[in-house]
């Protein structure tokens, strides 16, 4: 009868393990996953060691392990959106930048400048490292470069902290499908140079 009980329990256990491991990875594939921040690219929005959720249905759902929209193919992000995306150089490498320019814009960089359509545009939060400019002369991107007009399809995105950004003027534009999500929240953030987590930080919508 004990034994009987005991396998009961097992059983019970295992079952239940089961089901929240299912419902585990239907939240990660539909729903939320969570990232880490492993560079001060996007300082400070986003310090090195936060940890992030974000939203995977916010640009439509995509089938696992596969780029095939099974809803919400026309949905496309906002200007800047910061969102998580499979990095089109290295696929096994997820990115994290703030979307600057959509389908159809002309993006151009002066003197660190971002240029929108013709216009100097401002974005919310951008950080620079480096009081001096790198001149074309120089054949360096990072502070000039274009105009350049977003392809179909795509989006131009670039790190908050500029100077010490590898985003698309170095590699080019993000094709809409490598897409993963939308950052949301920080729900935990420690840099692991210091001995204390930055409970301040936890919590912290991201925009």
């Amino acid at each position: 009868m004990i034994r009987e009980r005991r396998k009961s329990v097992a059983r019970d256990w295992a079952e239940a393990l089961v089901v929240a491991f299912v419902i585990a990875m239907i939240i990660r594939a539909f729903i939320l996953q969570a990232y880490r921040i492993p560079s001060s690219s996007m300082e400070d929005t986003l310090l090195k060691g936060d940890h992030i959720l974000a939203t995977k249905f916010t640009y439509g759902l995509t089938v696992p392990f596969t780029t095939k929209k099974l809803w919400g193919a026309d949905r496309v992000p906002e200007r800047n959106d910061i969102i998580i995306f499979t990095f089109p150089v290295n696929r096994s490498m997820d990115f994290v930048k703030r979307v600057i320019g959509l389908p159809g814009d002309i993006v151009e960089i002066r003197d660190k400048k971002v240029y929108l359509n013709g216009k100097r545009y401002e974005v919310p939060q951008e950080k620079y490292t480096d009081p001096f400019s790198l001149h074309q002369g120089q054949g360096k991107v990072r502070d000039f470069l274009g105009p350049i007009k977003v392809s179909p399809g795509h989006v131009f995105v670039m790190g908050d902290n500029r100077d010490q950004s590898y985003d698309s003027r170095f590699w080019g534009q993000v094709p809409l499908d490598n897409i993963k999500g939308k950052a949301c929240i920080i729900y935990f953030s420690w840099s692991g140079e210091k001995p204390w987590v930055r409970y301040w930080r936890i919590g912290k919508l991201i925009h």
